[in-house]
């Protein structure tokens, strides 16, 4: 199993300065048919994670597959850290898919991270997949005010650079925050992102992949891939 437990906190750090400088900020090469949302779920000082890929139809935002695995992992939750502990897992469910899509977005950070590797960064390039981090949080830089309706945004800045943006995805309602991971440039994530919304705060691909790892956690959905009927 691809795992980075053995990695001390030094180690990870160095890890995530060489890969920051492996990362392409480039445009699309294709348009996108099938999205896909990752996420994982854990009792916060557990070593069992359950994580969850979804696969949608970018057109109409219908999920249509899902892949799940469960497993244990040794790497502390650390804020800064946390591909460490989660790719590994999301890195299994993303094999156990027969097919792959043409975009991941990552419930968590791309750029806007203090070495510029969020998970989203660091799972592109893993796979060699566009990847998007689109977080519930800040983690690093800051961004003006956004107008209260939906769809406003703010760039994200930090030390002078834009590194993603701030979306309002309902009305009155706190943003999420959405950078590129690799493969992508900052403003396709946004148009992306806009494009994911639906009712709800978290855009619809993040969501589902939530709502079904959390659901797995709870024993109510089984590990593997399977088709949505």
């Amino acid at each position: 199993m691809f795992t980075y437990d053995h990695l001390s906190i030094t180690q990870a750090t160095q890890l995530q300065k060489e890969l920051a400088s492996q990362i392409r900020l480039t445009p699309l090469e294709k348009p996108i048919e099938i999205i896909a949302g990752a996420d994982i779920s854990y009792n916060k000082f557990s070593t069992t994670v359950y994580a969850g890929i979804v696969l949608i139809r970018y057109q109409d935002m219908k999920p249509f597959a899902y892949s799940l695995v469960e497993t244990e992992v040794k790497f502390p939750y650390v804020s800064g850290y946390l591909a460490f502990r989660e790719i590994p897992a999301v890195k299994m469910a993303w094999e156990q898919l027969p097919q792959k899509p043409d975009l991941i977005i990552m419930d968590g950070q791309g750029i806007t991270h203090p070495r510029k590797m969020g998970i989203a960064s660091h799972f592109g390039l893993v796979e060699n997949v566009p990847a998007i981090g689109c977080a519930k949080t800040m983690l690093y830089g800051d961004f003006a005010p956004l107008a209260p309706e939906k769809g406003s945004v703010s760039p994200i800045i930090a030390k002078g650079e834009k590194l993603g943006y701030a979306l309002r995805t309902r009305d009155q309602v706190k943003p999420v925050y959405v950078s590129p991971g690799h493969l992508i440039t900052i403003d396709q994530a946004l148009e992306v992102m806009k494009n994911c919304i639906g009712k709800y705060r978290i855009p619809e691909p993040t969501r589902h992949a939530h709502n079904l790892v959390n659901e797995f956690r709870r024993g109510e959905v089984s590990a593997g891939f399977h088709l949505l009927p």
